[in-house]
Formats: structure tokens, C-alpha cells, sequence
């Protein structure tokens, strides 16, 4: 690619030399382009595309795209945009699915990660089985441009802790972790500066809070964090699961338990449950 762009310095826009003699990016052909596109990411395929019309042309080929497309894809298709393939081609497949896509009355959001095409699911608070939920001595729903489903859940206080949910999709093969994204102190906007309110952060200190993941499969895994950084929104691993087929959809339950009623804990915002690809852990705070 090192020659390809310099000899793009000395071309013209349309990828011509200016010189009859020596040939330019626009001479190469455009499925020998779309040959090379098939070996980078789908954002450098994008960033390419922009050169001149024969890698624009390459990059709509349907096989460039195909290959970066879950092996499930067409199950993703019908379950999240709810139609038949048509004559979509891939590339404009492959776009679809990288938008948030809800279900389940939007308490469910699914997307690909734009460089990979790993599939990512979110669930919100409001998809979630929370332990006093109803009552408002205890927990409320607020509203929050922090949050993708723009409400969180906020514990006030209370003795027994425990948020429970489950979620069953058509993951394809690979290794996935699953994250529950929470917050101590209530965020708000004050002369259009963020600030946090801590005051009922409390009890989060004294014991660990037990996260849990079981599959349909027979796989768990158990993890134990003090909730800890008052006023940053952290992501803690409950564990990951194996996925090896891509047609079964993959049931799993999730907990998040701090049942000893000896004390009480209070002032925890819970924003929703995560699952991603476990490679992207390095990638964690753009989630």
C-alpha cells in the first residue's frame, strides 16, 4: 500500500498521473482493488473508498463485505430489522447493523462494532428484574443523556441489593464477556458543567458485590468487586461464555447480589448490562 500512496501524491484527483507514460491508482483494476479491500478493515475499506472511482467501486463489492459480516448474519437481519434480505448489498447490511439496533420494547440494543463486526448487546435497567424497583423509597428511574437508553435506575437505599436478567440471541461463535455498567453518585448538568451528587453513596465499602452468569449450556462464572470511583461510570466483569454455534440462539442468565442486611447501600446509579467480545476489553471505555 506504501507505493500505492505514493504514487496517489503525484496523481491527479481522478487517481491519473497527468503523464500518459506512467500509470495511476485509477488504471488498477477495480476487482484486484476489491481483492487487497478483502484483507483490511471495514474502516480502512471506508477511508479508501474515498480516493477515486475505481476504489469507491471496489468497495461495494458484495464479497469485500460478506467476509466481514457475521457467519449469522442473515439470523441477525430478520431478528433486528425485522425484513428479508432484498437486494441490500452487503456493505449497506453491514451499515444497518452497525447502527444501535432496539428490541424487545427497546430494552434491548444490538450492534457491530464498526472495525470488527463483533457483535455487542445491551440491555437497559428497565429490561432488568430489580429488587425493590416499584418502590420509590427505594429506587427511581431518572432520566440521563450519559446513558444509551437515556434513563438509569438510582438506588436511593436499601438493605436487600439484588438485580437479576436474562437474555437469549443468536451470538455468533467466539468468546463474549459480560459487564454491568454502574455509577456511585447521581450525575446531573450545573451551568453546563457535569457535576456529581455523592451524598448517599454508602455501604459499598463494607462488602463485595457478587456478580454472576450462567448459559443454557451449563456454562458460569462468578466474580466479587467493592464498587469503588464515586462519580465515574465503571464496568464490572461478571465472567465470559463460549459460543460455538451460531444457529442455537445462546440463552443467559445474570445476577448482581449484596444480600447481607446487616448494613444498608445507597446512591448507585445502574445503567444496563453489556455483553462484547472478550478481545475488546482493551477497548472498554468506549463501551
Amino acid at each position: 500500500m506504501g507505493l500505492g500512496f505514493s504514487l496517489l501524491l503525484n496523481s491527479d484527483p481522478d487517481g491519473s498521473m497527468g503523464s500518459q507514460s506512467k500509470p495511476g491508482l485509477g488504471d488498477l483494476p477495480e476487482s484486484c482493488v476489491a481483492s487487497i479491500m478483502g484483507y483490511l478493515e471495514p474502516t480502512e475499506i471506508c477511508q479508501l473508498a474515498k480516493l477515486n472511482r475505481v476504489f469507491r467501486g471496489a468497495s461495494m463489492a458484495d464479497f469485500v463485505w460478506e467476509s466481514k459480516l457475521p457467519s449469522n448474519y442473515r439470523i441477525l437481519v430478520q431478528k433486528l430489522l425485522g425484513d428479508s434480505l432484498g437486494n441490500l448489498g452487503k456493505r449497506e447490511i453491514y451499515a444497518r447493523l452497525c447502527r444501535p439496533n432496539t428490541y424487545d420494547d427497546d430494552t434491548k440494543k444490538v450492534w457491530l462494532d464498526k472495525s470488527t463486526g463483533g457483535v455487542c448487546l445491551s440491555v437497559a435497567s428497565k429490561g432488568l428484574s430489580i429488587t425493590g424497583i416499584d418502590d420509590r423509597r427505594y429506587w427511581n428511574y431518572i432520566p440521563t443523556e450519559e446513558s444509551r437508553f437515556q434513563t438509569v435506575a438510582y438506588l436511593q437505599q436499601i438493605w436487600w441489593f439484588e438485580v437479576d436478567g436474562e437474555v437469549e440471541f443468536p451470538f455468533p461463535p467466539g468468546t463474549y464477556s459480560l459487564y454491568f455498567r454502574l455509577q456511585l453518585g447521581r450525575a446531573s448538568k450545573r451551568f453546563g458543567r457535569r457535576v456529581c451528587n455523592t451524598e448517599r453513596v454508602h455501604g459499598w465499602d463494607l462488602k463485595p458485590v457478587r456478580f454472576q452468569l450462567w448459559t443454557s449450556d451449563g456454562q458460569s462464572a462468578t466474580s466479587q468487586f467493592f464498587l469503588t470511583e464515586p462519580g465515574r461510570w465503571n464496568l464490572y466483569r461478571a465472567g465470559d461464555f463460549v459460543v460455538d454455534n451460531a444457529h442455537v440462539s445462546t440463552k443467559i442468565k445474570f445476577s448482581m447480589t449484596q444480600i447481607d442486611c446487616t448494613h444498608t447501600k445507597g446512591g448507585l446509579c445502574l445503567d444496563s448490562v453489556m455483553i462484547i467480545p472478550s478481545q475488546f476489553r482493551e477497548r472498554l471505555k468506549h463501551f
